[in-house]
């Protein structure tokens, strides 16, 4: 059976965009607490192993601040996630209570940090998504979909979704949120029960488990009538039983509402063997529902979520980064920093158990039938009044277009252009692998700092020249009356500044001598040569420049500089 829409091409090639702060791992819910953060620097870890890497745009995202949160979070539980740490816990306990902080959610070091991560990748993807500069961003440290606008639950504090669909409404109509965690997204579905403008969907574990919504009759109200879906199951479901009612609700639903950009909730802990999920799925199962709805071509924003049996989080968020690349990946797993987590068959795939399945098909039935009827109920596809797009939520992921927007003639610092850029320990050969070409950071930037330093050693002593240049500018002697008079109506536009260190590494300052001037010229082109002949010759510097035209303006000289 074929995974994807009969009028859409299986395999186009889509540009994806992958979001990964290194420093996600390092957060720790506490002893014994089933959320770890760990989960998503092991998804990383065999992403670049399977080298999948290369086949994305990978960014550090831009953390969220707290002005993009109180987007949906009110300003006091943000301000309270902000301040709040272990070491005083005691200033704050009728909040903590107030916003439901303490037990499952619990308040650890760097809490606020962490937040800012999750949602900052997918924000940054949404920006990316609306800006049509990917087909699908990925962030699996989001997809935290219980928070709710005033209130911690089930290991969620900040929504990340909500707030990457706000930030998607912008620019689409109609945006469409599926869930396939094993618990309802009731803080996604709750945002938005009231409007027409995003559907929510969600296929979930329902009776006498958390978060204890996502009924079938729960299908919205006002505006928002008919378009939360939800499709309650039991203990077992299995990947047949799973196919069978997936593509035929998300089929019904992207006929009926038509949406313009897609967010899909990936959580694990709907696979087999979750440390908290009771439901049998593989990561086959798992994964054509991700395969299914990147059929439909449109923007899609893939986020993680629950998975408390970290090794299989791990396995299937990296089956379905390959799943959004098109790339076939291996089943023996490649050697990782955390290959002993994946014993004992060091596999990529996982097996079924053989908990019984008590989702029949005609329960199954039963419940498709009355949600095909509720989608009949569906009025039209809603549209919006024409108007004016909000400016984006971050001023992130502009590397494409940077020169075009900024001016050219202003500096951009490297923080600026490193923001975005992941972190190089992430993307370094370890000492058993051969020839990924990735760079060992430490040395990488050993090499880095020797090519910095182009310094020659004559008569013992380390020359370094360094220069800063902004115009087409030369140094040259006065030694006519006619180039002292031209360097006195010009404008000293930049300085040349050679350090000399001596072996007891003291350093002396030279500066241009009074006998030579700093002369800004116009001339079209510049070309600079510096020799070092011999240990005990000194070093000459060679400076020829063409002449100019006259006639040209000092804006629009050449500054081109060959060496």
């Amino acid at each position: 059976m074929t995974t994807t829409p009969a009028t859409v091409g299986p395999h186009s090639r889509k540009k994806v965009s992958y979001y990964y702060d290194f420093d996600v791992g390092n957060y720790y819910y506490g002893q014994g607490h089933p959320m770890k953060p760990h989960r998503i620097r092991m998804t990383h870890n065999l992403i670049l192993n399977y080298g999948l890497y290369r086949k994305m745009e990978v960014y550090r995202p831009h953390k969220a601040i707290c002005d993009e949160m109180t987007r949906f979070h009110s300003d006091e539980y943000v301000k309270f996630i902000q301040n709040i740490r272990p070491d005083n816990i005691l200033d704050f306990n009728k909040q903590m209570q107030r916003f439901n902080v303490g037990e499952d959610c619990p308040v650890f070091e760097g809490l606020y940090e962490f937040c800012q991560i999750s949602a900052g990748g997918s924000l940054a993807g949404a920006v990316k998504l609306n800006r049509k500069l990917t087909d699908i961003a990925i962030n699996w440290a989001g997809g935290l979909h219980h928070a709710k606008k005033s209130e911690a639950s089930g290991f969620c504090y900040i929504n990340d979704i909500v707030l990457a669909i706000l930030e998607l409404l912008k620019y689409h109509q109609r945006v469409l949120y599926i869930d396939i965690d094993i618990h309802h997204g009731d803080g996604v579905e709750e945002a938005f029960y009231t409007t027409d403008r995003v559907m929510t969907v969600s296929f979930h574990k329902f009776g006498e488990y958390f978060p204890g919504t996502g009924d079938l009759r729960d299908i919205g109200a006002g505006r928002g009538k008919y378009y939360a879906v939800n499709f309650p199951l039991r203990d077992g479901i299995d990947d047949d039983s799973y196919e069978t009612i997936f593509k035929p609700v998300m089929t019904k639903v992207m006929e009926s509402y038509q949406p313009n950009a897609v967010v899909l909730q990936c959580g694990a802990d709907s696979l087999t063997g979750d440390r908290l999920g009771c439901f049998n799925l593989t990561l086959k199962g798992h994964g054509k529902c991700v395969e299914f709805m990147k059929g439909y071509n449109l923007p899609l924003l893939l986020v993680g979520g629950g998975g408390y049996t970290i090794r299989n989080v791990a396995r299937a968020w990296t089956y379905e980064t390959a799943i959004a690349l098109n790339q076939e990946i291996p089943n023996e797993l490649p050697y990782n920093d955390y290959f002993e987590y994946y014993g004992p068959d060091f596999k990529l795939h996982i097996s079924p158990s053989n908990m019984p399945n008590q989702n029949s098909s005609e329960y199954l039935d039963k419940i498709k039938v009355k949600l095909f009827d509720n989608l009949r109920m569906l009025p039209h596809v809603p549209g919006v009044q024409m108007q004016p797009i909000p400016d984006d939520a971050m001023d992130v992921d502009r590397v494409v277009d940077e020169d075009k927007d900024n001016d050219p003639d202003k500096r951009i610092s490297q923080v600026q252009r490193d923001r975005s850029v992941a972190d190089e320990r992430e993307l370094s050969d370890s000492e058993d692998e051969d020839g990924d070409n990735r760079r060992n950071h430490a040395n990488f930037k050993q090499l880095s700092n020797k090519r910095k330093a182009s310094s020659d050693a004559v008569n013992g002593t380390t020359v370094t020249q360094v220069t800063k240049v902004t115009e087409s500018t030369v140094i040259v002697p006065s030694t006519s009356d006619e180039i002292a008079s031209a360097a006195e109506a010009t404008t000293i536009t930049t300085t040349t500044i050679t350090a000399a260190a001596t072996e007891n590494g003291s350093t002396d300052e030279i500066t241009p001598s009074e006998s030579e001037k700093i002369i800004t010229t116009t001339t079209e082109e510049v070309t600079k040569t510096i020799t070092v002949v011999g240990e005990s010759e000194p070093i000459v510097a060679a400076v020829a420049a063409a002449s100019a035209d006259e006639s040209a303006p000092i804006d629009g000289m050449d500054t081109s500089e060959t060496s």
